[in-house]
């Protein structure tokens, strides 16, 4: 417990700069994860193709392997640009909640 308590009567405190410095690379970081308009939404592919909701539920649910072989093959993408908007959306993230458990372990949770 001496050291713990005599480390941190030795720390310098926080500097004003260092504050600000970090909060800039906080909020760009944040801002990083902004999304932009999608132009193709609502339009059809070049097969005459528009993903709904059961391709954006399949989508996300294969998300992490797509993310991986997007990252060697540029013929792979990790989401369908053309899709029908909303419906597509709520899929893919039910998609990917559905991967990862999504509060499943509290609803069968016994107390």
């Amino acid at each position: 417990m001496d050291r713990i308590e005599s480390f941190l009567e030795r720390r310098k405190p926080m500097r004003k700069t260092h504050v600000l410095y970090l909060m800039f690379l906080g909020g760009l970081f944040l801002m990083s994860c902004a999304g932009g308009p999608n132009i193709a939404a609502h339009t059809l592919d070049a097969n005459g193709n528009l993903a709904g909701f059961w391709l954006g539920l399949w989508h996300g649910i294969i998300a992490p392997i797509t993310l991986v072989i997007s990252i060697f093959t540029n013929s792979v993408n990790c989401y369908e640009v053309h899709n029908n908007g909303g419906w597509y959306n709520f899929g893919f993230v039910l998609g990917t909640g559905v991967e990862f458990g999504a509060g499943w372990s509290t609803v069968w949770r016994k107390d």
